[in-house]
């Protein structure tokens, strides 16, 4: 029997909410699937956020290029008594037909931002919001969450934990994925470096200690099996022992070209006891052997890390980047925005939409720093919108861009450490006011003249939608 720990291709047209299924056959029966676009964005950030980072997009591509209905999923839909067979047999021959505009992977972003608009007959464009909604969502609350860390490690390197504490499997993979293009250096999770070419990183657990008689015959017996690759634990017992064996490893066994990289400290106060590890090696003429430090880490405690000047040369960083601990949830909408080429408004307190197509337009100076952001019309262009900044800006860019047409990609997917880099990029040029951790600025975003026209006119026609 095959195991539930699995996804089947096959079953992924499945992975939605039962009401994209019911509207779409209540669509169809109706013959109505003119061209929709629906817009996906987040309503608010989370508390203390001042950006959030765009990821989860390339799944999204993968699966709308390979979108169908396999017999199996159409048997199992026929099972269920609620779909005519002509709604059925209309499902076998679907695929996705529409187009994308989304911001790349990597891109920094604020609130009521679009991240994505997708396009496509009305059915098409429906039924893809859950697994949308899905993807998008929880990799951009990753890898916003990752790159709090990045903006106050100081350029330490940071490795991600978190598999053993992310609730799923398939959480795990994302949280390593994001994290990378958050900044992190890599992950400890071994199939993420299968599947995304993520460096990997791992040092070894307090029970392979404990199943030895002797702290130092453990670490002497590891650094043997893993020559030039050994990171040593050493909060089993009494640390500083602990950093005692592992520099008397180092020096016996370095006379036989066996090199320990590291200690690793998972527990207690980290700063003064990387303070004491670091003397200690030192004096042991042991300068190139770094500290990794772990243990209940987030952005908090990495930041009181750094700005303490402890010697702690790489951190792990796991359960509060794995389930985003303090902001587990984003708030990510998907709602429709233009159907039959008219725009199309959502009124709902607290949940409003802007209606039509749209592009944001990102205003620089002249060192490449954003100042302020657009929301415009999708026809807008950036040298027509340069008059609504004040003061005008240097440069004016479309962040939007074309991910795909007529349901293909129009590039190959991009490589992941060139993502990264645009994010570290990004992150370079951004204000330190809103990475702020704990009360971070506002990033000014507004809507072009010519979308608030647009949302005063639908305004004013609603009466006429509730007759």
């Amino acid at each position: 029997m095959t195991i539930d720990l699995r996804l089947n291709p096959d079953e992924v047209p499945l992975l939605l909410d039962l009401y994209e299924l019911t509207m779409a056959a209540a669509y169809f029966k109706q013959g109505r699937n003119d061209s929709a676009c629906f817009s996906l964005w987040v309503r608010r950030l989370p508390k203390r956020r001042g950006f959030l980072v765009a990821a989860g997009l390339e799944r999204v591509l993968e699966v709308l290029e390979q979108f169908h209905f396999s017999q199996p999923a159409l048997d199992y839909l026929d099972s269920l008594h609620m779909f005519g067979s002509d709604f059925l047999s209309w499902l076998a021959g679907l695929r996705f037909s529409g187009e994308v505009w989304a911001l790349p992977e990597g891109t920094i972003f604020f609130g009521q931002e679009p991240l994505l608009e997708l396009r496509a007959p009305l059915i098409e464009a429906q039924l893809v919001e859950t697994l949308a909604l899905n993807q998008i969502g929880l990799a951009t609350l990753i890898a916003s969450k990752a790159a709090r860390v990045t903006a106050v490690a100081g350029g330490r390197r940071l490795v991600e934990f978190g598999l053993r504490r992310t609730q799923g499997a398939d959480a795990g993979l994302v949280a390593a994925r994001s994290s990378y293009l958050a900044g992190f250096a890599g992950t400890s999770n071994v199939l993420a470096g299968l599947r995304y070419g993520l460096p990997l990183y791992g040092t070894m657990a307090h029970s392979f200690v404990m199943v030895h008689d002797h702290e130092r015959e453990a670490f002497a017996r590891y650094a043997e099996a893993f020559p030039n690759q050994t990171t040593l634990l050493v909060d089993t017992y009494d640390v500083a022992k602990g950093v005692d064996n592992a520099a008397r490893v180092a020096l016996e066994l370095g006379r036989r070209s066996i090199k320990v990289n590291g200690i690793r400290l998972d527990s207690g106060d980290l700063a003064a006891l990387s303070r004491a590890a670091r003397a200690t090696l030192d004096r042991r003429g042991l300068k190139a052997v770094s500290i990794l430090a772990s243990g209940n880490l987030d952005e908090y405690r990495v930041r009181e890390l750094a700005e303490a000047k402890a010697p702690i040369d790489a951190f792990g960083v796991g359960t509060a980047i794995g389930v985003s601990a303090d902001a587990p949830a984003l708030d990510v909408a998907y709602k429709l925005v233009e159907y039959g080429g008219q725009a199309r408004l959502k009124t709902s307190e607290g949940k409003m939409s802007l209606p039509g197509r749209k592009q944001v337009f990102r205003a620089c100076d002249s060192e490449g720093r954003p100042v302020s952001d657009l929301i415009g019309l999708f026809n807008e262009r950036a040298d027509q919108l340069r008059g609504e900044f004040r003061p005008e800006p240097a440069v004016v860019r479309p962040l939007l861009e074309e991910q795909m047409r007529a349901g293909r990609r129009l590039r190959p997917a991009p490589d992941l450490a060139a993502l990264r880099a645009r994010f570290l990029a990004e992150l370079e040029k951004l204000d330190r006011r809103y990475q702020d951790l704990d009360r971070p600025a506002s990033y000014p975003v507004r809507c072009s003249a010519a979308l608030e026209a647009l949302l005063k006119r639908e305004r004013e026609s609603l009466d006429r939608r509730q007759d």
